[in-house]
């Protein structure tokens, strides 16, 4: 194994330049996984009988408020970054300059969803059941940017996939080493391997009522937990955690809560379609019989 991989290269540059203007691989990353998910959850949709083209009218929405709730998150657990002495505040507001969190692009993304599913006539737990595993894909191909950008690696390793960084790119007591955690790479993995499975979970138990939703949240908080506490690059703490791993564990914590309690939801409904068709059923043959004796006299 040793010597079929010695270590995985990192590209030179995250940045290409088309003239003047800068084509950063971290944003190319972003916008493919975008519209993969996009294209992702329109089949799901479409299958389960949706409309065609209402997650491309909804995505309209949850796009920009997902990509104004990652920068809201980020300058709010960092704020050391932008407000103080030495610092520029104006400066929350560059985006380009790199600055997302996840949870904000979550949070922001579904409160956009979810004011265009109600303009659109959408069901928003349809949505964002028909979504899931596409943001798993997402944030899958998303993750490429770190590898271009030797940005958010983990602690170093010297196992046969360890990722090579440059100096210039290790951080503060880590100079004398060469490879580290490709941790971009594990969560490639986990998160395709999760929505593979959302997939097939469905496919099995029919996911409605924001089921496959709060699986998703579920699968990547728990993936995010052991891959957070690998990484060594700057972090505000809680305790022993970081406080990605502390969010990680409550986000988990309110999926499988919510996840019981659709699941309980969807079982009553399907009870209570149940005894409505007994019911409708009962009332027909009422009916038949009443016909019946109105034909005899």
């Amino acid at each position: 194994m040793t010597g079929l991989v010695a270590s995985i290269p990192s590209p030179e540059t995250g940045v290409l330049y088309l003239g003047p203007l800068p084509l950063r691989a971290y944003a190319f990353g972003i916008i493919i996984g975008a519209l993969l998910a996009i294209w992702i959850a329109e089949r799901r949709y479409v299958a389960r009988g949706g409309r065609k083209g209402a997650v491309g009218d909804v995505s309209i929405w949850a796009i920009p408020f997902g990509i104004v709730g990652a920068r809201i998150y980020h300058v709010i657990t960092s704020p050391e970054l932008y407000f103080g002495e030495g610092r520029n505040a104006v400066e929350a507001f560059y985006i380009w300059n790199g600055g997302l969190g996840i949870w904000g692009a979550v949070a922001g993304g579904a409160l956009g969803a979810y004011i265009a599913c109600r303009r659109y006539g959408v069901r928003f737990s349809e949505f964002a059941d028909a979504l899931a595993p596409g943001l798993l894909v997402a944030q899958a191909v998303g993750r490429l940017g770190n590898w271009f950008n030797q940005e958010l690696f983990g602690r170093p390793t010297d196992l046969p996939w360890g990722l090579e960084i440059d100096p210039v790119h290790r951080p503060s007591g880590f100079e004398q080493f060469e490879t580290f955690h490709p941790t971009f790479l594990y969560e490639m993995i986990w998160n395709l391997a999760a929505a593979a499975l959302i997939v097939a979970v469905d496919r099995r138990f029919r996911l409605t009522h924001g089921r496959a939703f709060w699986l998703y949240v579920m699968l990547y908080t728990a993936g995010r937990v052991w891959i957070e506490a690998l990484r060594i690059d700057t972090a505000n703490l809680i305790g022993p955690f970081r406080l990605n791993v502390w969010t990680s564990i409550l986000v988990f914590a309110l999926g499988a809560f919510m996840l019981w309690w659709t699941t309980r939801r969807s079982r009553q409904d399907r009870e209570s379609a149940s005894v409505q068709g007994d019911i409708s059923a009962d009332a027909a043959e009422v009916a038949e019989a009443d016909d019946a004796e109105d034909d005899r006299t």
